[in-house]
């Protein structure tokens, strides 16, 4: 696949034919700048860890600069509703959770869980009706996060959550991580699918020499698969603690696949000529503000046990430590990136590459723009011109 494309009028651009040596991140008119292509909303999203919605409790989120008021109801139920009161606009977030309803803070407005206004305390019967309530999100909660869906919810029972069969295996034990990171989500996409940035954890893993054993793509996907060879240097502890020999016992040299399938990313770790991962991570990078560049990363990494019981309880907070230390150095660099971004207004990469060339592709085929009005009502400009049939005239006041 190349990251060659046509200019919006169906040719190329007169940069790309007389210059063939410059990166296809420069061309002009050729190529849509992915770090301006926006993440498409018609997917499920973890928007917060479960343990931080607790019950009769509210909990504030956004996705892509739509402010979300997640709550949970007596009965346990999460539900999401866009963050404001439809009569003074006053953060839903700030409001009291009463049974499966949720009360505004200042007049006491009540919204159940789809969004329509249940009561309004002091309105005479005879009063006119507001216009209609506010937005809902569709809500699942799976593998200790709360997911939404953002875009059009007619679409949201068709698409599928991500299928982590290790997470609720016995013989796995998963850390579940959750961080903001200041750049575009594509960044982190590029970081943990080109393992030729090994250099970057010298002070943690040593001298890594990766090696890649070949990749594959498709309309929505990239898959890669390289040979890990440790080259001499000194190595964390907690890096042999995840190292295939340590937890499965094999000899073989580690194999990492890596795929980006829009919009999640996967790693998996598999000694050389074995069937199963001694550990897989799943992360999905969430936008957090409208021009995204800020997102949320939400991961879980599940490590297979090793034989002896109990050891792996011993060996968790080196592997934390471990993960924890590779992770601020990504986030280092990736930020340093989105800072060169914001200084230059546009993207300057001079990409070699050929499999990064291809995951971007993936990236902004999959994504949506973003409008200039996403500034102002962030995720339903991704949406659509209409917003959740949830916000339609409600008459049925009670």
């Amino acid at each position: 696949m190349s990251e060659t494309l046509a200019a919006p009028d169906g040719t190329m651009s007169a940069e790309s034919a007389t210059d063939p040596g410059q990166s296809p991140d420069r061309r002009s008119g050729a190529v849509a700048d992915l770090r301006r292509v926006g993440i498409n909303p018609n997917f499920w999203y973890p928007i917060a860890v479960s343990g931080s919605v607790r019950k009769k409790k509210t909990f504030a989120a956004t996705f892509a600069g739509e402010r979300i008021a997640l709550y949970r109801g007596d009965s346990g139920t999460v539900y999401a509703l866009e963050d404001r009161c439809a009569h003074r606009q006053i953060p839903l977030s700030m409001g009291i959770v009463e049974g499966e309803a949720l009360r505004c803070c200042y007049h006491a407005w009540a919204y159940r869980g789809n969004g329509r206004i249940s009561q309004i305390p002091y309105l005479p019967k005879d009063a006119a009706r507001p216009p209609r309530g506010v937005r809902a999100y569709p809500v699942r909660e799976a593998y200790g996060f709360v997911f939404i869906f953002p875009g059009d919810p007619q679409n949201a029972d068709s698409a599928a959550l991500p299928a982590l069969p290790e997470f609720d295996s016995a013989k796995h034990k998963t850390m579940t991580f959750s961080r903001t990171v200041n750049c575009h989500y594509s960044f982190m996409h590029e970081n943990l699918l080109d393992m030729n940035h090994q250099f970057l954890h010298r002070g943690v893993v040593g001298r890594i020499q990766p090696t890649l054993l070949g990749y594959d793509t498709s309309p929505d996907s990239v898959e890669a698969r390289y040979l890990f060879t440790h080259a001499g240097g000194k190595k964390n502890r907690g890096a042999d603690l995840l190292s295939a020999k340590s937890i499965g016992g094999a000899a073989a040299p580690d194999v990492i696949t890596i795929r980006t399938g829009y919009p999640y990313q996967t790693l998996q770790l598999v000694p050389q000529n074995a069937e199963l991962p001694a550990f897989s991570l799943w992360v999905a990078y969430v936008p957090e503000d409208a021009e995204q560049r800020t997102n949320h990363v939400y991961g879980l990494l599940m490590v297979e046990k090793p034989p002896v019981p109990g050891v792996i309880n011993l060996a968790w907070p080196l592997i934390r430590r471990f993960t924890e230390r590779v992770f601020a150095e990504d986030r280092t660099a990736v930020e340093a990136e989105q800072r060169a971004w914001d200084e230059q207004g546009e993207d300057w990469n001079h990409e070699v590459f050929p499999l990064i060339m291809d995951v971007r592709q993936v990236l902004r085929s999959n994504g949506v723009p973003l409008r200039p009005e996403s500034v102002l009502c962030g995720a339903a400009a991704l949406c659509g011109s209409s917003r959740s049939a949830n916000t339609t005239p409600d008459t049925s006041l009670t």
